[in-house]
C-alpha cells in the first residue's frame, strides 16, 4: 500500500509539472515517470528479497536446532530402526550365528597366542617390551587364564547350556576374543553408571563435610598443612595452586588407602572397574595392585608420547583411570590424560588422590583448574583418621605423646574393625598385602639419583684423564 502511494503521488506531481511546463515538460514525463517507477519496483523486489532470506534463515536455525537436540538419540534411532527392518531369525539361524562368533572368536584367540608367543621369545632374548606389546602379551594371557574354566563348559555334554548363568554371575569369565560388541557396549554403560553413581556419592560426602579453604598461606611445609586443615572449615578463600599440590603430595598412596572407610573402598573399587566383594583388606590389596599397574602404564605412556596412542588405545587408557570417554572427542581425550600425566608424573600427586578427584569431576573436566578443584574437595572430605595420621607422620619431631596416643587409639580401632568383620563373615581370608606404592617410586627416584652421580663421576673422571694428558704431552 505504502508502494502505491507513492506511485499515485508521484503521477500527479508529474502532471501538474506537465501542465506547467509546455512541451518540454511533456516531452520529458514519460522518461520520469519509467524512472520513478523503475525505482519503487526495485524497491519492492528488495524488500521481498530480505523478507524471503529472513524467512529462510529462520527455517534454518529451527532445522538446526532440530538436528542438534536428536542428534544424541539418532544412533539409537537408526539401531531401532535397523532392528525393525531385519526379520525375526530362526532357531537355526540363531544357532549358526552363535557357533560362527564362537569359531571366529577361537581363531582370534589362536592368532593371538601365536603373536603373544614372538613376543615371549622377544623379550627371553633380553629386549624391552614396548607398552602396545606389553597389553597384547597381557592380554593374551588373562585370555588364555579365563580359558581354563571356560573350557568346562565346552567339553562336558550339555554344560554349554549353563553358560548363560555363569556369565551372569561372573561377567568376566569369558575370554576377551568371544566377546559380541553388545556385551562390550553392555559393560560400558554398566561402567558409566557405576561411575556416575560414584561420582555422585563423593559429592554428597564432600557437600555434608561443610568444608571450605583456607585464608593464609604459609610458605614451609608444616604450616601450610596445619593452615589448610585447620581453616579449612572457617574461611571462603580458596587456596593456591602451589599450597594444593604441596599438601597433596603430603598424602601417601598407602596412608590414604589404609584409613578410607569401607563405603569409600567399595565405591573406589566400583569405580576402577575391579569387584568390590571381600573384606577391607583384600580391597585395599585390589585396589593396591591396580595402582601400581596405573603407575607403569603412565611412565610408558609418558616417555612414548601420548600422541602415539591410537584412538582405541587412548580410550582404554582414560578408562583405567576413571576419566569420561563416552562422547568425548579424541582430542579431548589426549588432553585430559596429558592434564593427568602431567599431575602424577611431574607435579607427584598420589594416584588415589587422583582417581579420587576423578570421581568428583567425572564428565565436568574441562581442564586443569577443574582437576584441582576436585583435588581440593577431595582433600576437605578425607577421614579425621587419615588427618591425624598425615599430621603426626608431617610434625613428627614436634608431635606429642598425647597426638601419638590418639592416632594409635584410631589404627587399634580399625584393625579391631577389620577383625570382627572377617569373624562376622565366617570364613577368614588371609591376603598377604605386602605391596606398597610408594616404594617402587622411591627405588626409581633412587636410581635416578645414582645414574647422575655415575654421570658426574664419569665427567670428572674425563676431565682429570685430560688434564694428565697435556702435562704429559708438555
Amino acid at each position: 500500500m505504502l508502494a502505491i502511494g507513492r506511485i499515485t503521488s508521484t503521477r500527479a506531481v508529474l502532471r501538474g509539472c506537465s501542465r506547467g511546463s509546455g512541451a518540454i515538460g511533456a516531452r520529458r514525463l514519460p522518461s520520469v515517470v519509467g524512472l520513478e517507477n523503475h525505482r519503487v519496483l526495485v524497491g519492492l523486489r528488495f524488500q521481498s528479497t530480505q523478507q524471503r532470506q529472513s524467512e529462510e534463515s529462520k527455517k534454518l536455525d529451527r532445522k538446526k536446532e532440530e538436528v542438534i537436540g536428536t542428534s544424541s538419540s539418532f544412533a539409537e534411532k537408526a539401531k531401532t530402526a535397523v532392528a525393525a527392518e531385519e526379520p525375526k531369525k530362526t532357531m537355526w539361524e540363531k544357532v549358526k550365528h552363535e557357533a560362527q562368533h564362537y569359531w571366529d572368536g577361537t581363531k582370534l584367540l589362536g592368532y593371538e597366542l601365536k603373536v603373544s608367543t614372538k613376543l615371549v621369545a622377544k623379550m627371553f632374548a633380553g629386549h624391552e617390551l614396548t607398552r602396545r606389546e606389553n597389553r597384547q602379551l597381557k592380554r593374551t594371557l588373562t585370555d588364555m587364564v579365563r580359558l581354563v574354566p571356560f573350557s568346562m563348559f565346552i567339553l562336558i555334554p550339555f554344560a554349554e547350556l549353563l553358560l548363560p548363568v555363569a556369565l551372569k554371575i561372573f561377567p568376566n569369565l569369558l575370554p576377551s576374543t568371544y566377546e559380541s560388541g553388545k556385551e562390550k557396549e553392555v559393560k560400558s554403560n554398566k561402567l558409566r553408571s557405576v561411575r556416575g553413581d560414584v561420582s555422585q556419592f563423593l559429592r554428597q560426602t564432600v557437600s555434608e563435610s561443610g568444608v571450605q579453604f583456607p585464608l593464609n598461606i604459609s610458605a614451609e611445609e608444616r604450616e601450610q598443612f596445619t593452615t589448610f586443615f585447620k581453616q579449612i572449615r572457617t574461611s571462603g578463600e580458596e587456596p593456591s595452586r602451589e599450597l594444593v599440590i604441596t599438601v597433596a603430595r603430603l598424602f601417601k598412596d598407602d596412608t590414604v588407602l589404609d584409613n578410607l572407610s569401607r563405603p569409600q573402598l567399595v565405591a573406589m573399587a566400583k569405580y576402577m572397574n575391579l569387584q568390590p566383594f571381600g573384606t577391607n583388606l583384600m580391597l585395599r590389596y585390589s585396589i593396591r595392585h591396580k595402582m601400581r599397574q596405573i603407575k607403569r602404564d603412565d611412565r610408558a605412556i609418558d616417555y612414548e608420547g601420548v600422541d602415539a596412542l591410537s584412538v582405541p588405545e587412548l580410550q582404554m587408557a582414560c578408562a583405567s583411570r576413571g576419566i569420561k570417554t563416552y562422547g568425548v572427542s579424541p582430542g579431548k581425550l589426549r588432553d585430559d590424560l596429558g592434564t593427568w600425566l602431567e599431575l602424577r608424573l611431574h607435579q607427584k600427586v598420589p594416584s588415589t588422590l587422583l582417581v579420587l578427584s576423578s570421581a568428583y569431576t567425572y564428565g565436568e573436566a574441562e581442564d586443569i583448574d577443574s582437576h584441582f578443584e576436585g583435588i581440593k574437595a577431595v582433600l576437605s572430605a578425607l577421614p579425621e583418621e587419615l588427618f591425624h595420621e598425615a599430621e603426626l607422620e608431617v610434625s613428627s619431631d614436634a608431635a606429642t605423646n598425647k597426638q601419638r596416643l590418639e592416632v594409635i587409639k584410631e589404627q587399634e580401632e580399625l584393625i579391631e574393625d577389620e577383625n570382627k568383620e572377617e569373624e562376622d563373615s565366617g570364613h577368614v581370608i588371609k591376603v598377604k598385602d605386602n605391596l606398597s606404592l610408594e616404594e617402587e617410586e622411591q627405588q626409581q627416584q633412587e636410581q635416578q639419583q645414582q645414574e647422575h652421580e655415575q654421570r658426574e663421576a664419569d665427567a670428572t673422571q674425563q676431565k682429570s684423564d685430560k688434564g694428565k694428558g697435556k702435562e704429559s704431552s708438555q
